[in-house]
């Protein structure tokens, strides 16, 4: 039966042999795909009387949703908190190479720099499509420099600011322009943080809390003038205690406000937290769990020394730490290994971890109508993945970007 034009002359593709996640569960279903989106094949049969261009049989391999790395300091020997003069094609070139471990949508993350850094770096960065050039950019997460000094991790403490003299006026100044930036983690507890948190919000800024030293109410006056993340989960925070929770008792806190949702990164890499805190945080609070890299610019490359912002950091196996400390500074974890590793960890569903990589960041960022989903209408932003959860091939806009090299298997 030949395909109908009527509607459109771009070709349909139909993915079939393969189960999608969709709804939560994998289903033994095709997927179409029609000028980078996801189609309804029911519109196409009924109304268009229309059928496949092409078929293409995935070997019954899992059809998942792209996933969104909301936290990534770089990779693959860029530090996206350098201001080098080849900047750009540094974001090109991890952009590129993280395609390969099913991203298709990611935001760069600066840690806490000198003023300069940010006036230099945040002009070079703008939101972008995904494609064969690689991951989409949805923008910039800005993680401090308005944290705690007690709790600044590998961030440096010459670079921290406080916001108490202007408020927002003071973190406009630091940063220089807002117009890339779609997440800025910030310690709650600094004086004036209200006043930023509602005007961040305002400009559909998602505020995130982070690197803190915040107790429980704290933490709820933050979520209720408008944050909606925690960075690192448990890293860069109070430890839970059962008195004051502090940041981490958002997770079952009985005052966020309704219809609200508080989401929170998990870096499962099987270094930054251990598995009996991910199972305690996932079971507390499953569909607020966002999977994130945290990767330093030492993903993908060898043990040794490498930056991050202001520091020089040392990798050792998957251990990262500010040289000459045992303090952790990111992860060179994949965001591919981190899904598998969760997975192992929690003991999941495959739908669970890798929705925690895909739909969850995708809810986070306001942008499940498009993203993070198989969903008709949204983009056909998706990997072919092995029951294992290898990636074996990466679409973005229903166009191969990446494909695993079947001799390299």
């Amino acid at each position: 039966m030949p395909s109908n034009k009527s509607v459109s002359d771009a070709p349909i593709v139909q993915f079939t042999n393969c189960r999608i996640l969709r709804d939560h569960q994998l289903q033994r279903e095709d997927l179409w795909v029609r000028e980078g989106k996801i189609l309804n094949p029911e519109k196409l049969f009924f109304d268009e009387k229309g059928s496949a261009d092409v078929q293409l049989d995935c070997k019954d391999s899992i059809i998942a949703p792209g996933f969104i790395d909301v936290q990534i300091n770089g990779g693959f020997g860029v530090d996206f908190s350098l201001a080098t003069d080849d900047f750009k094609s540094g974001i090109d070139l991890v952009s590129q190479k993280i395609l390969s471990h099913g991203v298709t949508s990611f935001c760069p993350t600066l840690v806490t720099s000198p003023s300069s850094v940010y006036h230099q770096v945040l002009p070079q960065i703008s939101v972008r499509n995904g494609g064969t050039h690689g991951a989409g950019i949805l923008g910039v997460h800005l993680e401090g420099p308005f944290i705690s000094k007690e709790k600044k991790g590998a961030h440096p403490e010459h670079c921290l600011r406080t916001f108490e003299a202007g408020a927002f006026q003071d973190l406009l100044a630091t940063y220089g322009s807002l117009d890339c930036v779609q997440i800025v983690t910030l310690a709650p507890e600094m004086r004036r943080s209200s006043e930023v948190i509602r005007e961040l919000t305002k400009r559909g800024i998602c505020v995130s809390l982070g690197h803190s030293v915040a107790n429980l109410s704290q933490a709820e006056e933050a979520v209720q003038h408008g944050a909606t993340f925690i960075t690192h989960l448990f890293n860069a925070m109070l430890p839970f205690h059962h008195r004051d929770p502090g940041i981490v008792g958002l997770l079952t806190s009985d005052r966020i406000p309704a219809g609200r949702r508080v989401f929170y990164g998990m870096i499962s890499d099987g270094i930054h937290t251990n598995p009996a805190a991910l199972r305690i945080a996932h079971r507390a609070h499953p569909k607020g769990l966002v999977l994130v890299t945290d990767a330093i610019a030492g993903m993908g490359l060898a043990p040794g020394r490498h930056t991050l912002g202001q520091q020089v950091v040392e990798i050792d196996g998957l251990n990262t730490y500010i040289a000459g400390t045992k303090t952790l500074s990111g992860s060179v974890a994949t965001m591919d290994t981190c899904v598998r590793h969760f997975q192992e960890a929690i003991g999941c569903s495959v739908e669970t971890a890798l929705e925690a990589a895909s739909l969850h960041p995708a809810q986070l960022l306001g942008i499940e109508h498009k993203k993070g989903t198989l969903n008709y209408d949204s983009d056909a932003d998706f990997l072919m993945l092995n029951d294992s959860l290898y990636v074996q091939a990466t679409y973005i806009a229903g166009e191969e970007v990446w494909r695993q090299d079947v001799s390299g298997m």
